[in-house]
């Protein structure tokens, strides 16, 4: 049965910079051609923070390096409207990252499966993970 899933941002740049990180089950989750991989913008936007603030070094501007990581991976890009960003302030405060907040408001939004090595993520109700 075809998933769709949500990748966390760690999941992404990991995809895209060193695939060893990944599970063996996120491996297989994102090969699978009847899965709908997602990506948010927001991880687009956490990215180019840490390229900003030198906590990160990608190959080209992100401006350029998302769309290109989108194409090559065949990553469905979610849109982040003012419903989901909303609901993403509403969650009870177990992460205190916002990009997480919204990633899992995201994903409970539009049915998601998150692929997260993050614990936190998993402990919001009404969202489901996958590592």
């Amino acid at each position: 049965m075809p998933m769709n899933c949500l990748l966390d941002t760690c999941t992404l740049l990991w995809l895209t910079t060193n695939p060893r990180r990944l599970s063996k089950t996120v491996r297989e989750t994102i090969s699978q051609p009847d899965n709908v991989i997602h990506v948010s913008p927001a991880s687009a936007w956490e990215l180019g923070i840490k390229v900003a603030r030198k906590k990160l070094i990608l190959p080209k501007p992100v401006s350029e390096w998302f769309p290109l990581v989108c194409e090559r991976y065949d990553l469905a890009e979610l849109p982040v409207t003012g419903l989901v960003a909303a609901r993403s302030t509403e969650l009870p405060p177990l992460h205190n990252d916002p990009f997480d907040r919204l990633l899992a408001a995201t994903a409970i939004h539009f049915n998601l499966i998150v692929l997260t090595p993050d614990p936190l993520i998993a402990q919001y109700s009404n969202t489901k993970t996958l590592w």
